[in-house]
């Protein structure tokens, strides 16, 4: 699970110039706090219409909701990597963004779900993060930490969005097998057998959610695009401190994990983001505000 955080920290770096090249933004102005606010009503108002739809039995329509997201994410990721090498690469990101969905619906085995789910969540990060400068990010970190706390521990909404969710075959969560030769493919076709409840219990994979790596990673891109700072390679040291403090923060947030209960995890990884972010601050000397 480390590996799928820190390679979706990897590509989002990586995609981010591309981003920034091709003029792809969320929003006009990443200084304004507000930018943050729309992010989480859209959240709010997404989350509330899918557990509608899980509710109501119409699980189709969000299979193409998703898809159509997945699909649109994909086709920014490869065209922003090959528009540099191609002139013609439209034309190619088309080709791979169809050739990816296709072996995601003829073989959505879990090596497949999250190699596009690492694609899918790198871009998502680098958009939002090349989007909002440092403050709005952090403000999005904390009310985010806080509505998954809530979402998970007190209203249980989250639980049973991931419970809903588990058995689409989509890149929206990562799975790890517990041991060797688990095939996802047959998980789902069981667990359909089973009540939702059952789904997340049963320990032959775990299951994260692909915003647990997007979110604190948007803080990594941030950092690095709109601080001025010693780097490290290609990453600065705020940035660095941010995806270290993540990896902190997954640590602990796996201590409770492999107690077998499901745990919110945001509260956990973007406290350890901000914390190793506002650390390397103070270390290097950058004065935020």
């Amino acid at each position: 699970m480390v590996f799928f955080i820190v390679a979706t920290q990897c590509m989002a770096l990586l995609l981010a110039s591309s981003f920034q090249a091709a003029g792809v933004k969320a929003f006009s102005n990443p200084e304004s706090v507000f930018n943050s606010l729309y992010y989480i009503l859209l959240i709010l108002a997404f989350t509330a219409f899918l557990l509608v739809i899980i509710k109501s039995g119409k699980r189709w329509v969000m299979q193409l909701i998703m898809g159509l997201v997945i699909i649109w994410t994909l086709y920014f990721v490869y065209s922003s990597l090959l528009l540099e090498l191609t002139q013609i690469g439209w034309l190619v990101a088309i080709g791979g963004t169809a050739f990816t969905v296709f072996l995601l619906f003829y073989y959505p085995e879990w090596w497949m779900i999250d190699a596009v789910g690492i694609l899918i969540g790198a871009g998502a990060a680098a958009i939002f993060g090349i989007s909002l400068a440092v403050l709005p990010t952090l403000v999005l970190l904390i009310a985010l930490a806080v509505y998954d706390f809530v979402s998970v521990y007190e209203t249980k909404h989250m639980i049973a969005l991931a419970e809903g969710v588990v058995d689409l075959k989509l890149p929206v969560l990562f799975v790890l097998p517990r041991k060797k030769g688990y095939s996802h493919v047959k998980w789902v076709r069981e667990a359909s057998q089973t009540t939702s409840e059952e789904k997340l219990g049963r320990r032959e994979a775990l299951f994260m959610g692909l915003g647990d790596a997007v979110i604190p990673t948007i803080l990594v891109i941030s950092a690095n695009t709109f601080l001025s700072a010693p780097s490290i390679g290609f990453i600065n040291a705020p940035a660095f401190g941010a995806a270290l403090g993540t990896i902190a923060g997954y640590v602990a947030l796996m201590w409770y994990v492999l107690k077998g209960t499901p745990q919110a995890g945001l509260p956990f990884l973007n406290s350890g983001a901000i914390a190793g972010f506002l650390i390397a601050c103070y270390v290097a000397g950058v004065h935020l505000f």
